[in-house]
Formats: structure tokens, C-alpha cells, sequence
């Protein structure tokens, strides 16, 4: 992950919370906070991490979908929409 501008110290995140809470649902950029120079905690909105974890839900579907495949668990559509119209006719 890249941040190009917002890195801060645990310092700023102390005494400008208000401040970093407004900017931070303005831009919807994330913040990196930094203690005693190293990395430790990623500060972003609401919005912005809501859109990633239905992202990442997303993801893990396709990938369980791609498991059921390689594993040959899956029908084709042509036989499901054939069982479909058989069920209507019923």
C-alpha cells in the first residue's frame, strides 16, 4: 500500500483527532501512523473500509467459485436452465 502524503505520528493523531477525522472523510485517503518511526496503524474512514470489506467478500466468493470449478464441482448452465424449465412445466 502506498501513502504518499499522510503519514503521521502517533503524536499528531493524539492532539489532531477532530482534525484527521474531518480530513480523512473528505479526502477518503488513509493515513499511516507511525511510533518511533516504524509503521503501526492505518487510520481510514468509514466509507472508505465498509467499500473494502465488500470488496474483499467479493474476492472470496470468486475464489471459492474457482475452487468449485477446478474441483469439478459445477453444472453447466445449459443443464441448469433445462432443469429450470422442466420445474416450470411441473
Amino acid at each position: 500500500m502506498k501513502f504518499s502524503t499522510q503519514i503521521k505520528p502517533i503524536s499528531y493523531l493524539k492532539s489532531h483527532a477532530a482534525d484527521i477525522v474531518k480530513d480523512l472523510t473528505q479526502s477518503r485517503e488513509p493515513m499511516l501512523i507511525t511510533q518511533n518511526g516504524e509503521a503501526r496503524l492505518v487510520v481510514v474512514d468509514v466509507r472508505s473500509y465498509e467499500e473494502h470489506q465488500e470488496t474483499l467478500a467479493l474476492l472470496k466468493i470468486l475464489a471459492l467459485g474457482k475452487r468449485e470449478i477446478e474441483e469439478g464441482k459445477f453444472r453447466s448452465a445449459d443443464d441448469v436452465l433445462a432443469e429450470m424449465d422442466r420445474q416450470d412445466l411441473e
